[in-house]
């Protein structure tokens, strides 16, 4: 309701400011018929009485509802449309889903609606979409069967028992099927000599045999026997390709639109889950091997179940892929190792419905990953519109469950099953479509068979047209008479068609300036009984009862008349709605400002003109996501961890934790930080553990939090503890020092000593050959020459 009275207010104070300013557009503009004044705006209304405004212009008849009463005109000839809506089948929301009513099962309310919508005139209306319990569940597995992908064949021979088992918590009705792909079988995509034919593996000393190449093979429709599944998946082997990328794509579109083969059913939800561990193969990628053939987005399974054009038709667009998956109401589960995550997360955001989860090297969290993906999925409500036509402005506002609207958005996440959100959807008509053209568009939740048609009939016409009367008497009988004015013969002008064209006076000439001194018809045109006439051009119309006004004369931007968001009426741009500024290049919408974590330009900015001007220093991106110096990055990472992997910190209390922290957290034992775009975050709990954590942004503008499962935790210690260890420690260390220099100071005593015993040996065994010793007798011999008895004798004393 309050929507109505805004809107009302809205339109209202419009028609105020204009009429303070001076500014009538509805008199001021080229309307010479009931129609073309209907188009000025939508507050003109037109005056169909036969004497009203006699003597005046033609265009005082068009004027505001309350002047034209003002000035005499009966109000059952004013033409005065409005848009309205009609509900014409609204059936009220279902609670569950299982039973034998499936099929009657509601999902959005109302169902259909009729909207009646005079051009420039905004209207509102509601609608409500639920998530209902225990609906049935169809899940076609579509598997990578390249050689790399050997380890997880081998796990998931099992996956039907266990993954109905887990299903069967969530849904008493669900269905599973399987397929598997390789890529094209053709050069060079896949080996294609001869002996490669039948075993792509020969020669491979690890694994020397495997199946030959094939694109897309459906092994096993959608059952409730999940028993077939186990024995379908044991008898599959891997094959092998020549280049890393897959032909993914090529699988998951035929996955998609092989209704009848795959046995997806109407009344259920349509999960695929693709899981391989390598990137697909683009569109274009198809013309190395020759093939340029775009696809045609149609089945072509054989009598044997497999893609009959694997080597005819290039790989799928992802536009192409994205629209056969939501005309099919598929939820495509992008099960991928972790480094080709951001890879895949890019596609998501290219293709609406999908969601991408991290696969173990052996497939072994596979159950994990379905079930998670699959309560993400139910988690959140994403409108989607199918044939908009161009002529027709949508703008959302989703109510979710904490009853706040959300101008600009069209999606809620973080619901219950069985949780019920609305949706106020503003509907503008921007002009008058050809006659003939279809006038309907739906409005569905992506993933959903429900929706809302949206029949609409445009207020183009007046009333007053169906009595329109030919070769009427009251206009000279030379013209037709239609909604109280008269459409003269060509060669015939004047309110009654009582004057031929080129009859001219200066009474004429005086009623064709719009104020003394004037030029006549404003230099762009000729007076001709009583009226001008005004010239043609080549940038547009010129009009007005002087020639005074065209629709070329507004502001451009980048060259663009009104910025190609508004229409120009007498030099000035009449926005459509959304937008605003002088040239209307000013966008209202803010749901390209809304960041991943559900704030406005990540709280780090404003948004203007529909794009996030950032206010933070160092922070940039689309939404101001990305600022590696803002100091309260790691914070803010930091309360997400807490509330999201052990329910405690600021957030643990608040429905807002799922609402703002939206990045993906992965869980390993050991953190490796060796990835230089990661920033590593760490933080003391409040039991005085450690816990630590990296980041990354992407250009996608999503970020990855990598976490330790827990905390790194320590013994509890005490202050007396602390002293007595750092004093034990220092006595410690002191007993130990003064034992190492008593060991030094013994060993070198010792030494000494022994070196002392070893030279007073040495003196007691060889004292006769020291140079120091005499002995106590010296001997010293003398010579002597003396004469006895005439002899000489010469001998030596002692």
């Amino acid at each position: 309701m309050w929507m109505w009275r805004a809107a009302l207010c809205c339109m209202l104070l419009e028609t105020c400011l204009h009429s303070a300013r001076g500014l009538n557009m509805c008199m001021s503009g080229s309307a010479t018929s009931c129609e073309e004044c209907l188009l000025i705006h939508p507050s003109c209304a037109w005056c169909a009485q036969e004497e009203f405004g006699r003597g005046r212009s033609l265009t005082s008849r068009c004027d505001f509802s309350q002047n034209l009463q003002k000035r005499g005109c009966e109000s059952r000839f004013i033409e005065f449309p409005t848009s309205s809506i009609s509900i014409l089948r609204n059936r009220p929301l279902s609670s569950k889903g299982s039973g034998s009513t499936q099929y009657d099962v509601v999902q959005i309310m109302p169902q259909k609606i009729s909207l009646s919508l005079r051009p420039g005139d905004q209207t509102w209306f509601g609608l409500q979409v639920r998530q209902v319990e225990d609906y049935p569940v169809d899940l076609y597995y579509l598997m990578d069967l390249s050689l790399s992908m050997k380890d997880d064949l081998h796990t998931i021979r099992n996956l039907g028992t266990k993954l109905a088992e887990e299903m069967g918590k969530l849904t008493s009705n669900f269905r599973l099927g399987f397929g598997t792909f390789v890529d094209k079988n053709m050069s060079p995509f896949s080996y294609t000599a001869p002996k490669y034919q039948e075993n792509p593996c020969n020669g491979y000393k690890l694994f020397p045999n495997c199946v030959p190449t094939f694109g897309f093979r459906h092994i096993l429709s959608l059952t409730d026997k999940v028993d077939r599944f186990n024995e379908e998946v044991q008898k599959q082997m891997v094959s092998r390709n020549r280049d890393a990328p897959e032909g993914g794509f090529d699988a998951i579109l035929q996955a998609a639109v092989c209704k009848e083969e795959i046995g997806w059913r109407k009344e259920a939800y349509h999960l695929l889950v693709f899981a391989t561990d390598d990137v697909p193969h683009l569109a274009l990628d198809g013309r190395l091997g020759g093939l340029v053939q775009p696809h045609d987005g149609r089945c072509h399974l054989n009598d044997k179940n497999e893609y009959s054009a694997s080597t005819k038709m290039d790989y799928p667009s992802l536009a192409l892929l994205g629209e056969k998956l939501a005309e099919n109401n598929i939820f495509l589960i992008f099960a991928v190792t972790k480094r080709l995550y951001v890879i895949y997360k890019n596609f998501t955001a290219l293709i609406p419905g999908t969601t991408v989860e991290i696969l173990d090297q052996d497939s072994k969290n596979v159950i994990q990953l379905i079930i998670t993906a699959y309560n993400n999925i139910r988690s959140k409500v994403e409108l989607s519109v199918w044939d908009h036509p161009e002529d027709i402005s949508l703008s959302f506002t989703a109510t979710c469950q904490d009853g706040r609207p959300l101008p600009g958005l069209r999606k809620c996440a973080d619901l219950m099953i069985g949780d019920t959100v609305s949706f106020n959807v503003s509907v503008e008509a921007r002009g008058c479509p050809p006659r003939g053209a279809d006038h309907s568009f739906t409005i569905k939740p992506v993933g959903f068979k429900d929706r809302l048609e949206v029949v609409v009939d445009y207020q183009c016409d007046c009333g007053c047209s169906r009595t329109a009367q030919t070769n009427s008497s009251i206009c000279s009988s030379i013209g037709t008479y239609n909604c109280g004015t008269c459409h003269c013969e060509p060669g015939y002008l004047g309110a009654r068609c009582e004057c031929q064209e080129g009859e001219a006076s200066s009474m004429y000439l005086s009623a064709c300036r719009e104020a003394e001194g004037k030029q006549i018809c404003s230099g762009r045109g000729e007076c001709s009984c009583n009226q001008c006439l005004c010239y043609e051009s080549e940038f547009g119309k010129i009009y007005g009862s002087f020639c005074e006004c065209d629709d070329f004369s507004c502001a451009r931007h980048k060259g663009i008349l009104c910025s190609g968001h508004g229409e120009c009426h007498c030099g000035e741009c009449k926005c459509h709605a959304g937008y605003i500024g002088d040239n209307c290049n000013c966008s209202m919408e803010t749901s390209s400002c809304i960041s991943g974590d559900g704030r406005m330009c990540h709280g780090r900015g404003n948004c203007v003109c529909g794009r996030c001007q950032c206010t933070e220093p160092g922070a940039f991106g689309d939404t101001c996501e990305k600022c590696p110096t803002c100091p309260d990055a790691c914070g803010t990472k930091r309360e997400c961890i807490e509330c999201r992997l052990f329910n405690s910190g600021r957030l643990a209390d608040n429905q807002t934790c799922q609402r703002l922290c939206k990045d993906e957290i992965i869980t390993v034992e050991t953190l490796k930080t060796d990835d230089p775009g990661a920033v590593l975050c760490l933080y003391k709990t409040d039991n005085d553990c450690v816990m630590k954590f990296t980041y990354s942004e992407h250009a996608s503008g999503t970020s990855i939090l990598t976490a330790l499962k827990e905390p790194e935790c320590g013994g509890g210690t005490d202050a007396l503890t602390v002293l007595l260890a750092v004093v034990g420690s220092i006595l410690l260390v002191g007993v130990v020092l003064l034992a190492v220099w008593k060991l030094v100071i013994t060993v070198h005593d010792r030494r000494e000593f022994a070196r002392f015993q070893s030279a007073r040996s040495r003196a007691r065994y060889e004292m006769a050959s020291n140079p120091l010793y005499k002995q106590p007798v010296s001997t010293h011999f003398v010579e002597t020459d003396f004469n006895m008895y005439g002899k000489s004798y010469n001998g030596g004393v002692h």
